[in-house]
């Protein structure tokens, strides 16, 4: 079996199982944006507690393999709450990913001039105010690179909830070369799409990047 005749076999089948990956990936990205804002506010937080609850989150997200983590989300869920293949992979890929992001977050909240939420502050916003209206859409557009590659990172973790049984692109991939004895042309098709999938997601996030990039004049003498 070539590849072309692989393509032609496995042509739909892959394609619906790409949409699967591609709502997969979405829902564990908001949900790692949610969890990794919560977590950047706690530990930016003055409360100590909060700052070692934060650490240790992160700490264990970025220190295990993230294979393990499914696992043991997984079945650590199971065992609690009855969840499809799809949400407890989604679940187990946000708690993952949201460490990283966390990170991302704090370092562009930080980076945001310190100056401008005291001006909110003396015309007499809240500090909740001020951070929803002055800290946090400066500090969106300065993460949107680490957090676009983060985003890319995470289409490729998804392969991983294939062990989970949800039936995304990567486990059509071994259903297919299992049946056709034919490894190397049926992943490679695979690699294709995912190929495909991140060359997408990149030229997405140039193109949100430049848009939300003030542009800048350069001075003339």
């Amino acid at each position: 079996m070539t590849i072309l005749n692989v393509v032609k076999e496995h042509f739909w089948g892959f394609l619906a199982a790409t949409g699967m990956t591609l709502q997969l990936t979405a829902v564990s990205l908001v949900l790692a944006v949610v969890i990794g804002l919560l977590f950047a506010f706690l530990k930016l937080s003055k409360n100590r507690a909060a700052n070692i609850f934060a650490d240790a989150y992160i700490g264990l997200t970025r220190g295990m393999p993230l294979i393990v983590q499914l696992m043991f989300l997984y079945f650590g869920i199971s065992s609690i709450l009855v969840l499809s293949p799809f949400w407890a992979g989604s679940l187990a890929l946000a708690f993952h990913a949201g460490g990283y992001v966390a990170e991302i977050l704090r370092g562009a909240i930080q980076n945001t001039d310190s100056g401008q939420t005291e001006a909110a502050r003396s015309l007499g916003m809240s500090r909740f105010k001020a951070m929803r209206l002055i800290v946090l859409p400066q500090a969106f557009r300065r993460a949107i690179p680490p957090l676009g590659n983060q985003f890319i990172i995470g289409l490729k973790d998804s392969t991983l909830v294939a062990y989970l049984g949800v039936p995304e692109l990567f486990s059509k991939a071994m259903t297919a070369a299992a049946a056709n004895y034919q490894p190397f042309e049926t992943y490679l098709v695979a690699g294709t799409y995912y190929l495909v999938l991140v060359m997408i997601f990149t030229w997405m996030v140039n193109k949100l990047e430049k848009r939300l990039t003030p542009h800048r004049q350069e001075a003339t003498l």
